[in-house]
């Protein structure tokens, strides 16, 4: 490789740019994550978590509708701490005929997801499940656009 003399001010900018490189060992090493996106028992971040327990709930489809949970849009929040995932959502209605059963399925799926030691499921009413909380691929697979 030819070696090419750069001007004076790039030459000291590249001697400070190997400086911070040989101190860090690395200009690419990312910093930690903040400590409250990690989750201290399982030591693995939030979202990380968070997206397995969303892998679980596709898992699980509306008895009377053929799309999963998550894409019917009844899942209206998913909150992790220490472990410890907190799921809300709803029904289709109110008298679907596994509403006694279907809030412990979703929760026993959670529980089982790697990293997760304990879950809850809010099963809630308000606001009202509508249409328009289906995600744009269930919508498709329905026919409904």
């Amino acid at each position: 490789m030819k070696h090419v003399n750069l001007d004076p001010l790039l030459e000291k900018k590249k001697e400070e740019i190997m400086r911070k490189f040989q101190e860090n060992d690395s200009l690419d090493s990312p910093a930690p994550p903040a400590p409250d996106l990690i989750d201290a028992p399982s030591g693995v971040s939030v979202e990380v978590l968070r997206e397995r327990v969303v892998s679980a709930l596709k898992t699980i489809f509306d008895p009377e509708i053929p799309v999963n949970i998550y894409d019917l849009g009844l899942i209206y929040h998913i909150d992790i701490n220490n472990g410890f995932a907190a799921v809300g959502m709803t029904l289709t209605s109110p008298g679907c005929p596994v509403a006694q059963t279907f809030p412990g399925m979703v929760e026993s799926a959670v529980r089982m997801v790697p990293g997760i030691t304990g879950a809850a499921v809010d099963l809630v009413w308000d606001p009202p499940w509508t249409q328009e909380l289906i995600s744009e691929a269930a919508r498709l697979e329905l026919g409904l656009i």
